[in-house]
């Protein structure tokens, strides 16, 4: 059940299973991704050697070359905690280097993460892994740790509980399935003042529906809005095309152009743009003067350019299907055609046979009759007072008679 804590969720077997693709660099993120949070910080200063062990056991699944564990310049801490462990540990972490990154968002994003290390850039639309870099989190090397080792199953994770409706900020171990209320009310939230929820950071975070949805494994953190925080936020407004949103976009894309396309609902044209190699990370959003929610549109379009690409491989299922019972049905009409033909020429056969049968018969008693009558010498009757019409048409069937009888003879 490990998949990767830092946000994403995806499941750890699969990064950890190559194929035949050579893995030069794993990468531990030690980064956070957002403000605000801290839980993997929290982490890595009270189980350093669960994270370093973790990184091993990693490393040896993909046969990896080096192992390098980035963390932000602005957590002493977290380095110092790092730094002892790996020097306590010994030659046994000689593969595995611990080095500070600049703490600038969004540097704990994984493309962005692996620039900073490596100085590669990951191709639009790969993986890492093509370029020989894979991404881990400092939690899911924990995590992989206590499962391999310990034999424990993912059943919890750090979670941060922050924001101005905390009174006190602070980071909680969390039971999955735990609801976010329950949270809130332990850190003596006051729900009344509350103004919003977000799961996850204040940049790429998601508002909860509901206060009563449970703790999952890529539940980060919960940042908490005041009401009147809440109600302070301007109303968007036309764009003025500043250009600022590309300035600052980390995948150097053009979010102006993203947008004009998400709003007319040109999911072709968009594309164009590269709209998958966006990685959500709100700055756009954070710089616009005019307050345009850019990631919600580009959200949005990715949801119904998923949604049209299900529906259609749902309409190839289904046309396939189609052809291939339309096939099925000629092939069985073909078949039942010959079946009736084979059968009509047997029966054909048969009749010729059954009418030769009956010629035979019929042939049979007339020559049983006629010798019936030659041997008996019975005069045939009712031939006195015949007129001499009459007499002469008897001749005639006889001899017609004789005739057909010496042919079939």
């Amino acid at each position: 059940g490990i998949v990767g804590l830092g946000g994403a969720g995806f499941p750890t077997h699969l990064k950890l299973n190559p194929g035949e693709v050579m893995v030069d660099t794993l990468i531990l993120n030690g980064a956070e991704c957002e403000p605000y949070i801290s839980c993997d910080d929290m982490l890595m200063r009270q189980h350093p050697e669960q994270i370093l062990r973790g990184a091993l056991i990693m490393q040896r699944a993909l046969h990896a070359r080096q192992c390098v564990i980035a963390i932000e310049d602005n957590k002493p801490e977290a380095i110092s905690a790092m730094h002892n462990a790996l020097t306590a540990l010994g030659d046994e972490m000689a593969n595995i280097e611990l080095t500070a990154i600049p703490t600038r968002y969004p540097t704990g994003g994984e493309r962005q993460l692996i620039k900073v290390i490596t100085g590669k850039e990951v191709p639009s639309g790969d993986l890492p892994i093509q370029i020989g870099v894979v991404c881990h989190n400092v939690g899911t090397a924990a995590a992989t740790y206590r499962a391999v080792i310990d034999g424990e199953p993912l059943l919890s994770r750090i979670v941060t509980i922050s924001g101005n409706a905390v009174p006190q900020p602070r980071n909680l171990q969390v039971a999955f399935g735990t609801p976010m209320i329950d949270v809130l009310t332990h850190c003596e939230v006051d729900l009344k003042q509350l103004g919003e929820l977000e799961v996850g950071g204040p940049m790429m975070g998601i508002t909860a529906q509901h206060l009563s949805s449970p703790v999952t494994k890529t539940t980060n953190c919960l940042l908490t809005t005041s009401k009147a925080e809440y109600q302070s936020h301007p109303p968007p407004t036309a764009c003025i095309r500043c250009g600022d949103c590309a300035d600052v976009c980390p995948a150097r894309l053009l979010p102006q152009q993203l947008y004009w396309h998400a709003k007319a609902k040109a999911y072709d044209r968009i594309q164009d743009f590269h709209l998958f190699d966006c990685i959500e990370c709100g700055c756009c959003d954070y710089v616009c003067p005019s307050n345009i929610p850019l990631v919600q549109y580009y959200r949005f379009a990715k949801t119904e350019i998923w949604a049209q690409e299900k529906e259609k491989q749902q309409s190839d299922i289904a046309r396939e299907r189609h052809e291939f019972r339309q096939l099925r049905l000629d092939r069985e009409k073909e078949e039942r055609a010959a079946r009736h033909a084979q059968k009509k020429k047997a029966v054909s056969g048969d009749k010729g046979k059954d009418d030769d049968a009956k010629k035979a018969a019929i042939k049979a008693a007339m020559e049983r009759a006629r010798a019936k009558r030659e041997a008996s010498g019975e005069a045939p009757k009712n031939t006195d007072n015949l007129t001499e019409a009459q007499r002469q048409e008897i001749e005639l069937i006889d001899e017609r008679r004789k005739k057909a009888n010496e042919e079939q003879s």
